[in-house]
């Protein structure tokens, strides 16, 4: 199973990365290939993407979610499995380290050709450069949960 790490440095403080990113809504405003994510309970989410073309839906479910430090999920149907965790590191007062890390198991020969060749890590370094400049244009989050889902 190919597993994708990148991280990026945020200037904002480390709840108002982590509250934006708990928006889960609002991710196509960062995310190239999301088209749009339905949040049905605290802990699933439905997602529709399109990838190379393609367009898929799957519901993640976030299995451990605690404010200010980390989210995670996995896939629970559709046409993509995957598990990951976004992870929050204070810096300092207005500097947050963001890291995502995905594992997903590629279906068919486009999927298995792009991840050889890092699209995937190429798509999650955009996207965090995105949310970057997202969250640092912004300055404050549009919102956010700061629930707790425990593992």
């Amino acid at each position: 199973m190919p597993q994708v790490i990148e991280t990026i440095d945020v200037d904002v403080p480390v709840s108002v990365a982590y509250n934006q990113w708990t928006l889960f809504e609002e991710f196509p405003k960062f995310l190239d290939e999301v088209e749009s994510i339905q949040q049905v309970t605290d802990t699933l989410t439905v997602w529709k993407v399109k990838v190379g073309g393609f367009e898929r839906e799957f519901e993640a479910n976030i299995t451990e979610q605690h404010a200010a430090e980390r989210v995670a999920w996995n896939s629970t149907g559709g046409d993509t499995d995957h598990a990951g965790v976004v992870t929050f590191h204070k810096l300092g007062d207005a500097q947050t380290r963001v890291t995502v890390q995905i594992d997903w198991e590629p279906t068919g020969l486009l999927e298995k050709l792009g991840s050889t060749l890092g699209v995937d890590n190429h798509a999650v370094k955009k996207d965090l450069k995105n949310f970057k400049e997202f969250i640092e244009s912004r300055g404050v989050e549009e919102g956010g949960w700061r629930g707790d889902v425990q593992a």
